[in-house]
């Protein structure tokens, strides 16, 4: 079973926002919407753009992609609207004494 590590203070992903992580396993956007934290893959399944350049949409629980439109559920990582048909890769996420914890191995993935 893969185990959770650090990838960054609580204050680098301030409320309503989200930030890319560079990971051994690739890369990982944090959002931060609503004191809840969701972890996903980084790369937009459309043409592959960053997601951490992109916005959330708290009203909808989504992140919008910056290139095309593409929005992901940020709990599922299932696309909702745009272009993308693919859904991105969710990844298990804590929060541990102010530090935002995950697992790099995709939910329901084997570690």
């Amino acid at each position: 079973m893969a185990e959770y590590i650090r990838v960054a203070s609580l204050a680098e992903v301030p409320e309503g926002e989200l930030r890319g992580f560079e990971l051994p396993a690739g890369r990982i956007a944090v959002a931060h919407v609503e004191n809840e934290l969701f972890a996903l893959g980084d790369e937009c399944t459309h043409e592959g753009c960053l997601l951490s350049e992109g916005e959330v949409d708290e009203s909808a629980d989504t992140v919008v992609c910056a290139c095309h439109g593409s929005a992901f559920d940020l709990r599922t990582g299932e696309p909702v609207e745009g272009p993308a048909q693919d859904p991105v890769p969710t990844f298990p996420v804590r929060l541990i004494e102010g530090w935002i914890e995950l697992v790099p191995v995709p939910a329901g993935g084997d570690a």
